[in-house]
């Protein structure tokens, strides 16, 4: 049996790898690209839209494999019915991607002689399950209950609750489910917390019958006062580093994580225009430069803004279908301005990340975005004195750019000052505008 990769399961945690027998300011540039969770092999998303106690949580997988090889385990607050349980549109969480990416903008200096001022800087951003159940007998012998099962589009699904791991990794392993070493133990914490644990794999046959290509992601509603994604059991056969990326839903303001610090992602630089044409490698050394010297025990902040609006927008906003679509229950009219997203990306290891996340509403609006700069030059002849000063300013802004750059990513500063422009310091000529035209 060939083993699964490690997925996102619900609230991150448990895909068992499974063998069967991831200050606001006006804007006056324009975006030009963003770093989406395609620049990560194994970025598993989820999104999570909460009021109150209320929460639909949706969790992309990103299985690659025969479909008859898929199953997860994921540790769930309450005991699902059939109808909280839904499958959903994957384009839906490509939406949220696209529109709360880090992104890349640009300016162009207009003519230093046409304005005559110079103030030195662009304005900054607005910035069904492996083979019969077990017999009712043998699963009470072992502590593991059987409290719902049902189907759901293309996935069997059980509902289960343990007294014990060990029980629980018996019940799994006796229907067919191959349980990663170390399993057992991990699996304990979530017993103790009553939380029952949400199993599934691929009804092929229904598979096959509606004609899909891949796999739709599972949604769940349900009310719980726990917020949280237990991110622990999907590190057990991690062999590196995980990427995480949630996307929160809210009526209040940003959500924020409550048992790790949550720093913003470095944002608002200007950088060298030549990382136009290399924005994902740029912002991948940025990301892993901020994660390695926060200690690797952050989660970071890449987007906080009211879904009503954007600036620059990446993407158009969800529309209400959209958001309704990705959880939001709370609408009552044709708007979107009642939705606040908070988009976190957490880079998680074991030995890092003790603990499952925890999450809690808050009311504070503040718009954030991780977003970089990129300033052209004017390049043309100048003659006046604003555009001499314009020019003898190039080369120290230039530098600026390079260093910031450097510390962003780590860098060789030497590599980055190659790639800088050439500075022209060209003037029109004395005589041009000696005799009138």
């Amino acid at each position: 049996m060939k083993p699964l990769r490690i997925l996102l399961g619900l609230l991150l945690a448990l895909v068992i790898l499974i063998g069967y027998v991831p200050n606001a300011w006006a804007f006056c540039g324009f975006y030009v690209a963003k770093a989406d969770t395609k620049l990560y092999n194994k970025a598993s998303q989820v999104a999570i839209a909460r009021d109150g106690e209320r929460t639909v949580l949706t969790m992309a997988n990103d299985f690659q494999g025969d479909v008859k090889d898929f199953a997860i385990v994921v540790p769930v607050p309450v005991v699902l019915k059939q109808e909280q349980v839904h499958v959903g549109d994957p384009k839906v969480l490509e939406r949220l991607d696209a529109f709360s990416a880090p992104r890349l903008v640009e300016y162009f200096d207009s003519n230093p002689c046409e304005t005559q001022t110079f103030n030195g800087r662009v304005m900054a951003p607005s910035a069904a399950m492996a083979g019969a159940p077990t017999e009712a007998a043998s699963d009470n012998a072992l502590g593991v209950k059987v409290e719902a099962q049902f189907t759901v589009g293309e996935y069997d699904i059980v509902i289960l609750s343990a007294k014990e791991s060990s029980g629980l990794e018996t019940w799994l392993n006796r229907s067919g489910y191959r349980i990663p070493r170390g399993a057992k133990q991990l699996l304990q914490p979530y017993i103790r917390q009553n939380l029952k644990f949400f199993v599934a794999k691929v009804n092929l046959a229904e598979f096959e019958k509606a004609g899909y290509q891949f796999l739709r992601p599972i949604q769940m509603a349900y009310e719980s006062p726990k917020f949280m994604l237990p991110i622990r059991l999907g590190m057990i056969n991690a062999a590196t580093e995980q990427d995480l990326i949630v996307y929160l839903l809210s009526p209040q303001g940003q959500a924020e994580v409550t048992n790790y610090r949550t720093v913003q992602v470095p944002s608002d630089a200007e950088i060298p225009v030549f990382v136009k044409n290399e924005f994902g490698d740029f912002y991948k050394s940025m990301f892993q430069t901020a994660y390695t010297r926060e200690g690797k025990k952050v989660a970071f902040l890449e987007y906080a803004w009211d879904m009503g609006n954007c600036d620059p927008c990446s993407a158009e906003p969800l529309n209400p279908e959209e958001l309704r679509q990705a959880g939001v229950f709370w609408l009552n009219d044709n708007t979107s301005s009642n939705v606040f997203l908070t988009r976190i990306h957490v880079r998680y290891t074991r030995d890092k990340f003790p603990e499952d996340l925890m999450f809690q509403e808050t009311s504070n609006r503040q718009s954030f975005q991780g977003r970089y700069v990129l300033r052209h030059a004017f390049t043309a002849e100048t003659n006046c004195a604003a555009g001499r000063q314009y020019k003898r300013a190039l080369p120290a802004r230039f530098e600026q750019e390079a260093q910031t750059l450097a510390k962003l990513t780590g860098w060789n500063i030497q590599d980055i000052r190659q790639k800088l422009p050439a500075i022209s310091s060209q003037t029109a000529p004395w005589w041009r505008n000696l005799w009138p035209k």
